[in-house]
């Protein structure tokens, strides 16, 4: 999960700012040879327009203007000596050619100073790869088009990701991350583009934001810890997704995760916790869902901790993770599925506190949603599922 960006590491160039200091310099990647035709390649004029900024002794501005830049695989190094701000009016072009990218095996990016990436957009052109998966080819590894490896203090705000290989936005280790009014696209079929993945980090931000993509719109890895999630607009997609947890049995858990005011549209799921069916010493607790609509979704609220792709690596085995304290308040409207809730809890480890207020979910037509627990304890108030000791036939979905 922390392997580099090629093409897109040029935005891990663009991690850093504070803001537009009294007597900050302005790098125009243009003066250090970028064309904006979408042709040339720019690749050295960007690193150059980094090395300049990286090196200065005061702020500075690395700026991107309107057109298309072409980019190949690049490495953008910190740390620097002073702040740097990314305004991006333009768009990164990848290469047509899939291969180019894909080394998820280059270095890292280590910043220690405030950040801030500022509009543009990116254009990784993922089809190429996506079908080289889907023929079952020897492929590349992929790329992921945005890493944050290590960062603090860092903002993100206006930037579109199209059709990224694999993951659009991850952000690894990091503290104090702000992601505002992003906007990510790929086909519902694309396999493995989720939207924003975070993993090991604490006090990150998403807010008012459009994820409709392939995989989870956002999906949240061991190690998350105060992540606060509001106005999102997810699907197509999977959901929302905390997990998948507990492949490895020394693992750190998520602790103190809030969504609020989103809306979900035709996504495969909704509120999802996902744990492989293996021993584990990972826990998610504290988790709070509250004002969320649901548009024609699929399995709108789940807990599913017998997750074990093609009975491979997990078969008779339970999950060691334990869930506890997980609020679900205030979520309503269609359910694609007739079973709108599903708690599929470990039979070793149950999850404990569930509560459920103001459940409005119905199916199709306005007919009656039914539930699914099992192994879960917890309270339910004005909700669809009058208790939450039911027991009715569920089939697991992807």
């Amino acid at each position: 999960m922390v392997s580099l960006v090629p093409i897109i590491l040029f935005l891990h160039f663009i991690l850093s700012l504070f803001g537009n200091a009294q007597g900050a310099l302005t790098f125009n990647v243009i003066k250090f040879g970028a064309k904006p035709d979408g042709k040339t390649d720019a690749t050295q004029a960007f690193l150059r327009a980094w090395s300049s900024a990286c090196t200065s002794r005061v702020a500075s501005t690395i700026y991107v203007p309107k057109g298309r830049y072409f980019i190949r695989s690049a490495e953008f190094r910190g740390p620097c000596k002073k702040a740097i701000k990314v305004q991006i009016d333009g768009t990164l072009v990848a290469p047509m050619d899939y291969r180019a990218l894909g080394n998820p095996g280059i270095g890292y990016c280590s910043f220690s100073r405030p950040l801030t990436v500022v509009g543009g957009a990116l254009d990784a052109k993922g089809e190429g790869f996506w079908a080289c998966k889907t023929s079952g080819q020897n492929c590349p590894v992929g790329a992921r088009s945005i890493t944050f490896n290590w960062v603090n203090d860092a903002k993100i705000s206006g930037l579109t990701s199209i059709n990224s290989q694999l993951m659009h936005l991850v952000i690894n280790s990091c503290k104090n991350v702000k992601v505002s009014n992003v906007k990510i696209i790929a086909p519902d079929l694309s396999p493995n583009t989720d939207g924003i993945h975070v993993q090991s980090s604490t006090g990150i931000t998403i807010t008012n934001s459009i994820i409709k993509t392939g995989d989870d719109c956002i999906s949240i890895g061991p190690g998350t810890r105060n992540l606060w999630m509001e106005k999102i607009q997810c699907g197509p997609g999977h959901g929302v997704s905390i997990g998948s947890l507990g492949r490895d049995f020394n693992e750190d858990g998520v602790e103190n995760v809030t969504l609020i005011n989103s809306v979900f549209t035709g996504s495969d799921n909704g509120l999802r916790i996902k744990t492989w069916a293996r021993p584990s010493k990972g826990f998610v607790r504290n988790i709070n869902y509250r004002n969320i609509v649901m548009k024609n979704v699929e399995n709108p609220i789940i807990i599913d901790q017998n997750y074990c792709p093609n009975n491979q690596g997990c078969p008779r085995q339970t999950s060691g993770i334990k869930i506890s304290q997980v609020t679900y308040q205030n979520i309503q409207g269609t359910s694609a599925t007739q079973v709108a809730m599903a708690f599929d809890c470990s039979p070793t480890n149950p999850c404990t506190g569930i509560k459920l207020s103001d459940i409005k979910l119905t199916y199709l037509n306005s007919r009656k949603a039914q539930s699914f627990c099992k192994n879960i304890g917890g309270t339910s108030v004005a909700s669809s599922c009058r208790k939450i000791a039911c027991n009715r036939k569920w089939r697991r979905r992807r």
